[in-house]
Formats: structure tokens, C-alpha cells, sequence
């Protein structure tokens, strides 16, 4: 099964990283980038996404408004959320929303419990 992960972030070099860390460790999973919320939704118009990695600090809508809308339209979506705002109080919204908490700078050992979480969930939807 192909598994598409959508990576919302307005920073292009911000987008390549958390890219770059996802394919360390799943090379296989397809990447699908959005500068926006709005092109995000655009996205998820036209095509199906298993995964969503969203930036919490984008200048229309913040990836926690985002979530929460993306948890609407597809319950079951693993969600994470990539800020270097760690603050308790973004996490405990990020976990409100249903959604993982991975702080920047992205690595693969920083998206490693979330990935894997999310293969599991995939796998045991088949």
C-alpha cells in the first residue's frame, strides 16, 4: 500500500527538512508539500493522504486550527504537529486535537515514535 504524507509548512527549507527526516525513515512513503492551510485543503480536494505533518506557526491559520479541521473530515488521520514552541500549552492543544507533538529542528530520531505509530495504525486499517 502507498502511503501519502502531506507536509504543511510555509518555509520551503522547513518543508525539504521534515521531507529529508520522513524519507530516512520510511523512503517508500510519497511526499506531498503545502506552503498553506489553504493549499493544504486544496490538496486534500483532489487526493487522498494517509499521514499529515503540519507547522504550528503559519501566518493565515496556525497547524493547530488545521488539525482540528483535518480531524473533522478524516477522523482516523495520524497527525503531527512541528513547532519549536514548546510550550505546555501547545501541546496539550496538539493533544486535544488528537495530534502528536514533534519539536523543530525535525530529525528522523524526532519523527521516529510518530512514523512508527502511524505505520501501525496504517497496517492494522488494512
Amino acid at each position: 500500500m502507498a502511503v501519502t504524507v502531506l507536509i504543511v509548512d510555509d518555509s520551503k527549507l522547513a518543508r525539504i527538512v521534515a521531507g529529508k527526516a520522513l524519507a530516512e525513515l520510511q523512503p517508500e512513503w510519497e511526499r506531498v508539500e503545502a506552503s498553506s492551510a489553504a493549499q493544504a485543503h486544496e490538496i486534500l480536494g483532489t487526493r487522498s493522504v494517509d499521514v499529515a505533518l503540519l507547522d504550528f506557526n503559519m501566518s493565515e491559520k496556525d497547524g493547530l486550527e488545521l488539525a482540528g479541521e483535518l480531524r473533522t473530515l478524516h477522523p482516523d488521520l495520524p497527525i503531527a504537529i512541528i513547532t519549536a514552541n514548546i510550550q505546555d500549552e501547545v501541546i496539550a492543544r496538539a493533544r486535544d486535537v488528537g495530534a502528536a507533538f514533534v519539536p523543530k529542528p525535525v530529525t528522523a530520531e524526532g519523527l521516529q515514535g510518530f512514523v512508527s505509530g502511524a505505520a501501525l495504525r496504517l497496517r492494522s486499517k488494512k
